[in-house]
């Protein structure tokens, strides 16, 4: 895809919000993605509400995160919510288990594992926990990205890490899919929300299921809608749960999935890589200016003395334990840029332009996210 095409589809597809630094706590969403769930309101106000046309729009959404993450339709359930997914992982766990997880970890991710009782659980520091990874582990759970500060996980050391040990893997992709380019063929399980950088509403959730890992995946919230026919299997015994991953799903929050798939369609023509590279590009630029390192995360964290500031100077960003934690993705610009730089530098001066253009290689332009 060229610039110049790059530079159509998003002045078309995303209305702009100056100083909106915070996606990775709810992504905004693009018109199209609105204009199809206002359909499906209105449609529920006139009394022509259609469930058929519902799973017609879940089975896009299913489809369309597939491709996202390199997986078939056929391996993604759809989900409402990553602790549903841990809930069901720890549920069907063997007594007396061990997992490994990261101690600073989303608690979406931890809490599930922690609650069960018959469930031995290692939390440990996340810079450590490939070496953790032990023959008498039987599960490594963590998210790809970390929430608090954008510290990505290497995917491909702990899937081999598992591998060579033989334990199961579960991995939040919440703060990752989307920007990030991610295999989730190499686990047995991941988990995700959409409304962070999949820009979804929330209540859009999707879970894939890796080969053999239905084996020993238990179905606890087994309802009608992962039934191998969804209108046959509302009322009665037996059991007739869908082959596939879709034995997993969850009734959908419908008009969320509605908005859902034209959203996740879009992310696709783009194309994550793309966005992952504007996205990291804008946040180095900051980092730049705040004399931090470069990284390959979407997401900087700073120490602010008094955050107050930042809605003051139109900023949205999140604000943790006095950390602030700015996010950027499709729709942000170099004056987003300019903004973090002002509300957190001692000069009040930004000269973002002039860092991101010194950088070698592809970078963002002022007037377009790409």
């Amino acid at each position: 895809m060229s610039n110049s095409l790059d530079e159509v589809l998003v002045a078309g597809a995303f209305d702009r919000v100056p100083g909106y630094l915070n996606t990775a706590t709810v992504g905004l969403p693009p018109r199209r993605g609105l204009a199809v769930l206002r359909r499906r309101l209105d449609e529920w106000a006139e009394g022509s509400s259609d469930p058929l046309l519902y799973d017609l729009d879940v089975d896009r959404s299913r489809a369309a995160f597939g491709r996202l993450v390199g997986v078939e339709s056929d391996a993604v359930a759809v989900v409402s919510q990553v602790s549903v997914v841990s809930g069901m992982v720890a549920a069907s766990l063997p007594k007396g288990s061990v997992v490994v997880c990261a101690h600073e970890d989303f608690t979406s991710v931890l809490f599930p594992f922690l609650v069960a009782e018959d469930i031995e659980v290692r939390a440990v520091p996340l810079a450590e926990l490939l070496s953790h990874i032990t023959n008498d582990v039987d599960l490594v759970a963590v998210s790809a990205v970390q929430s608090s500060d954008g510290a990505i996980m290497d995917l491909e050391a702990l899937a081999e890490a598992a591998a060579r040990h033989r334990a199961r893997t579960y991995i939040d992709l919440t703060q990752a899919a989307g920007w990030l380019d991610v295999d989730a063929s190499m686990f047995d399980i991941t988990a995700c929300h959409g409304y962070k950088w999949l820009c979804c509403p929330r209540g859009a959730g999707f879970m894939t299921v890796g080969e053999g890992a239905s084996d020993w995946l238990v179905a606890v919230t087994a309802g009608w809608y992962g039934g191998e026919d969804r209108w046959d299997s509302i009322y009665g015994p037996p059991l007739r749960l869908a082959a596939g991953a879709r034995r997993y799903d969850t009734s959908p929050a419908w008009f969320s999935y509605s908005a859902a798939a034209p959203t996740l369609e879009l992310l696709e023509s783009i194309g994550v890589a793309a966005i992952g590279r504007h996205s990291v590009g804008l946040a180095n630029a900051l980092r730049e200016e705040l004399g931090q390192e470069p990284s390959n995360s979407a997401i900087v964290s700073v120490d602010m003395t008094d955050p107050s500031t930042l809605a003051t100077a139109g900023v949205k960003a999140a604000v943790h334990a006095g950390r602030v934690r700015f996010s950027f993705f499709a729709y942000n610009t170099l004056e987003d840029v300019d903004l973090a730089v002002m509300v957190t530098s001692a000069t009040g001066k930004a000269n973002a332009r002039t860092v991101l253009n010194d950088k070698a290689g592809p970078t963002p332009a002022r007037h377009s996210p790409w």
